[in-house]
C-alpha cells in the first residue's frame, strides 16, 4: 500500500493545504476522488497550483457547493461507490476526502464507508479552533471503529498546546505536528512551513 488518505475534522479547515504540502513532502500524486462545489477554485485546482504533482482527474465533480449526495441529485445522479476505487500509480499516492468523515456520497453510504474499504493509513487533519476536542474526539473515534488505520492528527492554526495535548492523550493518537496559517500562501511559503509535520511518521505507514 503506497496510498494515505487525508481526512478532516469539517470542512474548510485547512485539509487541502495540508494535502498539498504533503504531497509535495512525499513527492506524491494527488486524488481527490469527489470535488462538490465548480464556482471557486477546486481543491485539485488548489494542489495543482500549490505542487508539481501528478494531479489526477475527480470521478465525480458536482456544481453545488453541498454535501456531495445533495450536489449530485441536484446534477440528476447519484455516486457510485464502485467508481472511487483507489488508482494505480506510480510512486505514493494523497487521497484527500470531501468535508468531515460522515459526509454522505448517496443516501445509504458515507466517505467513511468508502475510507474503510480502502484500508489504506489516514491522516486525520484537524483545526485548533474552539470545539476541535469534541470534533476530533469523535473522528477518531469513527475512523477506528471503521477498522481504519489511524497514522496521527496533524492540526492547522494558531499554537493551541493544552487542547492538541489533551487529544493525543486522551485519545492515545501521534501528533504529527501543527501547521500554522500561511497568510501568503505559495509553493515557496508552504514548504517553508510544512518540515513542522512529521512527514517522516506519515512516510513509513505507507
Amino acid at each position: 500500500m503506497n496510498t494515505v488518505i487525508v481526512a478532516g475534522t469539517d470542512t474548510g479547515i485547512g485539509k487541502t493545504v495540508f494535502a498539498a504540502g504533503l504531497t509535495a513532502a512525499l513527492g506524491a500524486s494527488y486524488w481527490k476522488p469527489v470535488q462538490s462545489g465548480l464556482e471557486e477554485a477546486t481543491d485539485t485546482e488548489t494542489v495543482s497550483a500549490l505542487t508539481d504533482a501528478d494531479v489526477l482527474p475527480e470521478a465525480y465533480r458536482l456544481n453545488m457547493p453541498a454535501s456531495p449526495h445533495l450536489s449530485a441529485e441536484e446534477m440528476g445522479i447519484e455516486i457510485d461507490p464502485a467508481r472511487l476505487t483507489l488508482p494505480q500509480v506510480s510512486g505514493p499516492l494523497v487521497v484527500e476526502g470531501a468535508g468531515g468523515l460522515m459526509v454522505p456520497l448517496n443516501r445509504k453510504v458515507f466517505f467513511l464507508d468508502v475510507i474503510a474499504r480502502w484500508r489504506a493509513p489516514v491522516v486525520l487533519v484537524a483545526r485548533t479552533a474552539l470545539g476541535t476536542i469534541n470534533h476530533t474526539t469523535l473522528s477518531l473515534m469513527a475512523l477506528r471503529n471503521a477498522g481504519c488505520n489511524v497514522v496521527g492528527v496533524a492540526f492547522v492554526g494558531e499554537a493551541e498546546a493544552d487542547v492538541e495535548q489533551t487529544i493525543v492523550e486522551m485519545c492515545s493518537v501521534r501528533h504529527l505536528g501543527r501547521l500554522p496559517f500561511i497568510g501568503d500562501l505559495s509553493r515557496e511559503t508552504l514548504s517553508d512551513a510544512f518540515p513542522a509535520i512529521d512527514v517522516n511518521a506519515i512516510r513509513s505507514a505507507l
